[in-house]
């Protein structure tokens, strides 16, 4: 097998696995109203709309690469013809679910491809804007063409800073709210959009100079995370070596921003476990 790293082809599977999704997502932005909206959790909602999204993105992955594996928000883990594969597409059809029913316009589909548990390539697609994020490990990262590369901002005051709210387990938001109040008061100032793989992507574009979330899954991060590497920036789990795709926890800067960043959450909060 040919290492993902250095084969566009299946760069250009995943784009047009997202491509396909944006067009299920946005006939469906039209007719919010006509939603069938389901609980999955307290404030964690699925639509029919994540469900067709995703069997477009399956169906689009599997004809091109039946052997690798496939781990995706809505149906879990399933497989090609080899369960044992080293590669793995990492989806979620729709980040943003809740942004998505309420009409507004900041949600994305998320694709990354992984060998051997290493984000190998990554595509996050603003279905809103058509911006299409693309990176591939050791190429670079891109936004329609365009090579991105982190803020070169250094002095955390003069940073803007995008984070998302506990909505799930509010067991440590005592602990993110000490955070919250410490980096209000020592940035530029911060954002919360709603959906992380966009958030991370504009890390990789320097639209923000940092992010922080915790108790996030594989398919908010792995896309974003590596076009943040290849833009030049750094992605961490904030209180310690863990793989941040394990443990849920992310810190993700411009480089001369990390370090800062990293101090005020250690400092302000404590390791919350991942969701």
């Amino acid at each position: 097998m040919t290492n993902p790293a250095l084969n566009i082809a299946t760069l250009n599977i995943a784009i047009k696995a997202a491509r396909r999704a944006s067009q299920i997502i946005n006939r469906a932005a039209r007719n919010l109203d006509l939603l069938d909206v389901v609980s999955k959790q307290p404030n964690d909602f699925v639509t029919q709309i994540d469900h067709e999204a995703e069997t477009a993105i399956i169906e689009v992955l599997q004809e091109a690469s039946p052997d690798y594996g496939i781990l995706a928000e809505e149906s879990g883990l399933s497989t090609g013809r080899n369960p044992q594969s080293e590669c793995q597409w990492v989806l979620d059809p729709l980040d943003g679910t809740t942004n998505f029913i309420h009409g507004f316009p900041q949600y994305a589909v998320s694709i990354a491809l992984m060998k051997n548990d290493q984000v190998e390539q990554g595509v996050v697609y603003d279905v809103n804007r058509n911006e299409l994020f693309v990176a591939a490990r050791g190429k670079g990262a891109f936004l329609n063409d365009r090579r991105l590369r982190v803020s070169g901002r250094n002095k955390l005051q003069e940073a803007l800073i995008g984070t998302g709210f506990p909505y799930r387990d509010f067991q440590h938001l005592d602990s993110y709210l000490r955070i919250f109040r410490e980096l209000t008061q020592k940035t530029a100032g911060l954002r919360r959009p709603g959906a992380a793989s966009l958030d991370l992507a504009y890390v990789a574009a320097g639209r923000l100079d940092g992010f922080w979330e915790f108790g996030l899954a594989p398919w908010d991060m792995a896309a974003g995370s590596l076009l943040i590497t290849e833009a030049g920036g750094y992605v961490c789990d904030p209180f310690s070596d863990a793989n941040y795709l394990h443990s849920g926890n992310i810190v993700a800067a411009a480089p001369r921003i990390l370090a800062q960043l990293q101090a005020v959450i250690q400092n302000a909060g404590k390791a919350p476990c991942a969701s």
